[in-house]
């Protein structure tokens, strides 16, 4: 005769999160920008991926080295987007993965929308590493990962000579434990930075 199956207790309604607990905040919904008054990392931010609309937690790439590069399609560096394939194909699987953000700050060589721009890529260069949506880098609408990444890396001399992104093609190498590590600038050509990612993976 079959054993008679136990009945379950019914389980005890779960009380609703208060207002500022661990429960309710990972409930919140995503938005761009700062999940923290305090980031110390960056996947303490959310971006928009370029062409879907769809919220990217940086989080997602927690344990990846990163590069994390502002680009135009209309700029003297534009070019780069080529051997940034290049590097993010000769490293991608060993952890890590080159991150693009648009911007339209610099003698508005970016004025295409993300359609616009996500086809230019992708038919000219071939580009498959992600790319999120239009961002500032620099001034009053800022982008706060940017913010957070100039005041980790102020660039040249500790920001002697501006602490800003430059131009297009600013390019920030970030480390396995989401803490920019290196900042490289414009002029730098994406595959001579083979050896600085190599002693990061």
């Amino acid at each position: 005769m079959a054993a008679a199956a136990e009945a379950a207790p019914a389980p005890a309604a779960e009380a609703p999160a208060a207002a500022g607990s661990p429960s309710a905040a990972s409930a919140a919904p995503l938005k761009p920008g700062a999940k923290t008054d305090s980031p110390t990392s960056v996947y303490d931010f959310v971006a928009t991926e370029l062409g879907t609309g769809k919220l990217v937690d940086l989080a997602e790439y927690r344990g990846r080295v990163l590069l994390i590069v502002n680009t135009a399609s209309k700029c003297g560096f534009t070019w780069q987007y080529g051997p940034l394939e290049e590097l993010y194909q000769k490293y991608k699987d060993r952890g890590f993965t080159i991150i693009g953000f648009p911007c339209n700050q610099f003698g508005k060589q970016e004025p295409g929308d993300d359609r616009t721009i996500k086809e230019f890529i992708s038919d000219t260069f071939g580009v498959t590493f992600p790319m999120m949506s239009k961002v500032a880098v620099n001034g009053a609408e800022q982008d706060p990962l940017f913010a957070f990444l100039q005041r980790e890396q102020p660039g040249m001399l500790g920001g002697l000579f501006g602490s800003g992104f430059s131009w297009n093609f600013v390019k920030v190498l970030v480390d396995r434990e989401g803490k920019p590590a290196a900042r490289f600038s414009s002029l730098q050509e994406p595959m001579g930075m083979s050896s600085a990612v190599e002693k990061l993976l």
